[in-house]
């Protein structure tokens, strides 16, 4: 979800400052509600688990979108193996394609662990950006105003958007362990975040989150979970009304980045270095510590090289409390 929602702002200022353009845009259905009220944007539902399964599915992907639409040319923003797939398809059929260079030599480089050379690498907007410079488009990534507009919150909740309150956002989970802030420290910043000015809500996806979160729910007062509870588009309208999100290196970090809501963001495993910091967020945002070994991994889906996740326990909860307080204000 997060590489998708990463190439939501590159969309924009690629259709913008090529008024003559016209995108189909091929992803998971689920990601649908991204790309509402993009102009010259239509979204074309991917279905991986049911009709486009494997490499007949992807075989029968590249002749819907053959015959539903003229292309001038074809460009992979992912290129994992079912995307190549179908840039070898639209290739061998005489379509102009285009694909993206992930520079795995320089990720390689900064987590390693020996000799990493460290050092910010080319973010992956620009390198989005890239794949349309391929293809000769003019793209010059700006960010001037939110991606997305402000939503209306659902009416089941409208009333904790009515409060007064500064309504603060908590995303503690993220795809791999490495890149989780300690569940029970992450309880000890929602604790003492709890306030007469302050309502926080919880998100997260599965059965597993949502039975913890709606434990936390349970246990503290002006605390509410939202996870399971909301459609994909209902949680995005809650996301662009909030104050302040706080996310690891993860999705949700990237979602409310498209509404312009600033994110504390918490980095263990991981680091901004890699290129995967949110649209437009202010790097002082940022909540990590310096270790020599960091970052382990791009994804976080490695080992920790001490094997003590010290990059995560050194962190302490008030220094994520410090960072939400400066925001807030």
């Amino acid at each position: 979800m997060g590489d998708v929602a990463m190439a939501v702002p590159v969309i924009k200022n690629v259709l913008q400052q090529n008024p003559q353009l016209h995108i189909t845009f091929v992803s998971n259905a689920f990601f649908q509600p991204l790309f509402d009220g993009l102009e010259r944007c239509d979204f074309y539902p991917a279905y991986l688990k049911e009709k486009h399964k494997g490499s007949k599915g992807m075989l029968r992907l590249f002749k819907e979108l053959k015959t539903s639409n003229k292309f001038d040319a074809i460009v992979d923003l992912h290129s994992v193996l079912r995307s190549s797939l179908l840039i070898v398809l639209f290739k061998l059929n005489g379509y102009a394609t285009a694909f993206i260079d992930k520079g795995r030599k320089g990720k390689k480089e900064l987590t390693r662990k020996e000799n990493k050379i460290f050092h910010p690498l080319k973010p992956m907007n620009e390198r989005y950006a890239d794949v349309f410079r391929k293809i000769d488009l003019d793209v010059r990534l700006q960010n001037t105003s939110p991606v997305l507009s402000k939503l209306v919150v659902p009416s089941s909740i409208q009333n904790i958007f009515s409060s007064g309150k500064k309504i603060i956002g908590i995303a503690p989970f993220a795809q791999h362990q490495e890149k989780m802030y300690p569940f029970d420290k992450m309880k000890t910043v929602v604790k003492q975040l709890i306030t007469a000015d302050h309502t926080v809500l919880l998100f997260g996806g599965g059965k597993n989150e949502t039975t913890a979160l709606q434990l936390w729910e349970d246990e503290m007062p002006s605390v509410h979970n939202i996870a399971g509870k909301f459609s994909f588009k209902e949680e995005l309208a809650i996301i662009s009304n909030i104050n302040v999100m706080v996310s690891m290196d993860s999705a949700n970090m990237h979602l409310a980045s498209l509404f312009a809501v600033p994110v504390v963001s918490i980095w263990g495993a991981t680091h901004p270095f890699a290129g995967f910091y949110g649209w437009g967020q202010d790097e002082k945002n940022i909540v990590h510590v310096s270790l020599s070994c960091r970052p382990c991994s791009v994804f976080g889906n490695k080992p920790c090289f001490r094997g003590d996740h010290a990059c995560m326990h050194m962190i302490t909860e008030q220094s994520i409390i410090q960072k939400i307080d400066a925001t807030i204000k």
